[in-house]
């Protein structure tokens, strides 16, 4: 089942990829900035690293310095790599990971508008990271790790690569309470990053298990109904609709052949249940322990 999960969101954020979403739609940029952009920072970065798929900010609570490694798990179009490459200067390296080679592409286009010398990407599930051993000061990541069908995996592999002292700064989707079964055993549920998330608690007992300490997961009250601020997504992904899903609300404007079925089937499972109810947008954050 995990690789039916792993090739499903493959294949949908290629189609976000190619959707042509960016901060040049006012839409897209409401979702960012009601999940904790700036209206400058969006203005520092190519209009199309963002795609209105965020949960949060991490770089804002990351407390990125000048002359560190950061590492983004899942970076998509680049948005949260160019903003830690700004923090970390030219002495420090912002590196993205994502395994859609459309993301990819997209993030490297970027990356030559913005003439960045301290950004690389590469592509990689974030449970195989390619990078050595206590290389990373910091990782973030920004609604992704709910995706990952092996969690406990990610957060060993997050751990191998932090320095000792080093920390992590996620933002991601979280579970309040259990879902509706017709929810959780839902795949298409599943892509739109509500289905595979874990409950808090987990999320935190996870962590701890991996090595991790200072472990905090922090409701950060996001409204996830803010996706419905996206333009474009009137026809499957209304207010009314409850629809707290960012590849949802970003796909669903995409013509791409073969995606209404899974829009058409995922807002319609949701227009039953008010996400806000059992999911939360959360802040993650875990100290590796120093040696």
């Amino acid at each position: 089942m995990s690789d039916t999960i792993r090739e499903a969101v493959r294949e949908n954020y290629a189609s976000v990829a190619r959707s042509g979403l960016s901060s040049d739609r006012a839409g897209v940029r409401a979702v960012a900035e009601a999940f904790g952009y700036t209206p400058e920072q969006l203005a520092s970065v190519p209009a199309d690293a963002n795609m209105g798929v965020s949960c949060g900010n991490p770089t804002a609570f990351a407390s990125i310095r000048p002359g560190e490694v950061v590492v983004d798990l899942g970076c998509g179009g680049g948005l949260d790599v160019f903003l830690a490459a700004q923090k970390v200067g030219p002495t420090g390296k912002a590196v993205g990971i994502d395994m859609t080679p459309e993301m990819l592409e997209l993030a490297r286009r970027n990356a030559a508008k913005t003439e960045a010398k301290n950004v690389e990407f590469h592509e990689a599930t974030i449970d195989r990271l390619p990078l050595p051993d206590a290389a990373v000061d910091c990782v973030i990541s920004n609604c992704v790790i709910n995706l990952a069908p092996d969690k406990p995996a990610v957060f060993r592999e997050i751990a191998r690569v932090l320095k000792p002292g080093g920390r992590l700064a996620i933002s991601d989707i979280a579970l309040k309470k259990p879902l509706p079964p017709e929810i959780g055993e839902d795949l298409t549920a599943y892509i739109g990053c509500i289905a595979g998330a874990i409950p808090i608690e987990e999320y935190r007992s996870e962590l701890i298990a991996a090595g991790f300490a200072h472990v905090e997961v922090v409701d950060s009250g996001s409204d996830l109904n803010a996706y419905a601020k996206a333009e474009g997504t009137s026809g499957c992904c209304t207010p009314s609709d409850h629809s707290g899903l960012a590849v949802v609300q970003s796909s669903c404007c995409s013509p791409q052949p073969g995606a209404s079925a899974l829009h058409d089937r995922l807002a319609d499972l949701l227009r039953r249940y008010d996400v806000n109810e059992y999911a939360a947008s959360v802040q993650v954050y875990a100290v590796k322990p120093g040696s």
